[in-house]
């Protein structure tokens, strides 16, 4: 019997997941995914038993993750916020009638229930809400502390059932190759940029800071100007940064729905009346193209040293 089971399809994932799933008691991990098998063994130098479904199907994840809950009767099954994920847990919710806490910003695990807030209303406010055990528990990346033990486990493959889904064929899109939740530092571009090339500057950036770039929704969704894996928000991704550089971003909420648990946010934008600045820890009121340069030959400057 597992007091907590950590789901994922990558090992950052598993380590954070992980620590909650270790609080309800004795964790072990399920993966699955196209990287599954290689994500399972290194699960297993955490000295957790791993089952792995290697599928990408969410339907049969779905059903290989039931057969798992049925053999360990865990308190909680715990994973991020992911697309995959909120397919794969939606699908389980339905299957053995659990509740289900999405986009969760911090747990406590209770006598007789999982305490835990979220953000409501475009994240204008905050909910605390409980639901009982046994629970399953989509929760922010960044969030929680990287599962530290190590030692030798095991990997268990989970036998694939026919699902009603069948995958005919796989058409890769555009990516940018970047796993924004697991970035420490992000540099997130807006329309104050003015054409695509331009770009190359917040690149240039990232790339002295030690950053990934992402973007809002215009940029990635609108102007296409970066891969979908690169958008921020409440329709995108959600991010939890040590440090988030926000660049011609004017600060809509469904933007900063996806980063407001970032340690510290600064904003560039040369309109000072912009809605970002009452969100951002510090604020640089300045045209992106006379404050980016000066930025850049600054940091190449100390670099040097």
């Amino acid at each position: 019997m597992a007091g907590g089971i950590a789901v994922g399809t990558s090992i950052g994932e598993v380590k954070e997941t992980l620590t909650l799933a270790s609080k309800a008691g004795d964790p072990v991990v399920f993966v699955y995914g196209p990287n599954a098998k290689q994500v399972a063994e290194d699960a297993a130098k955490l000295g957790v038993k791993v089952y792995v479904a290697d599928t990408r199907n969410p339907e049969q994840a779905a059903l290989a993750l039931k057969a798992v809950f049925e053999k360990e009767s865990p308190k909680v099954i715990v994973g991020w916020p992911t697309k995959n994920n909120r397919d794969v847990f939606s699908r389980l919710a339905g299957l053995l009638d659990l509740p289900l806490a999405t986009d969760v910003t911090s747990v406590e695990l209770g006598e007789d229930g999982v305490v835990y807030t979220r953000g409501v209303l475009s994240e204008r406010a905050v909910a605390k809400e409980k639901i009982p055990y046994p629970a399953l528990v989509l929760i922010n990346a960044k969030v929680l502390e990287p599962y530290q033990f190590t030692g030798a486990g095991s990997v268990e493959e989970v036998p694939l059932e026919q699902a009603e889904i069948a995958i005919v064929g796989v058409e890769r899109k555009q990516l940018s190759g970047i796993n924004l939740e697991e970035a420490e530092i992000i540099v997130g571009v807006g329309r104050g940029f003015k054409k695509k090339d331009d770009l190359k500057l917040a690149f240039e950036l990232a790339e002295l800071l030690g950053a990934q770039v992402g973007a809002s929704r215009p940029i990635a969704a609108d102007y296409k100007w970066l891969p979908e894996d690169a958008w921020i928000g409440i329709s995108g991704k959600r991010v939890s940064p040590k440090l988030y550089i926000a660049i011609g971003i004017s600060g809509a909420p469904q933007h900063m729905a996806g980063v407001m648990n970032s340690k510290i946010i600064v904003a560039i934008n040369k309109d000072k009346t912009a809605p970002i600045f009452k969100q951002a820890d510090y604020g640089v009121v300045a045209d992106l193209y006379q404050f980016l340069p000066v930025l850049i030959k600054k940091l190449k400057e100390k670099k040097s040293k």
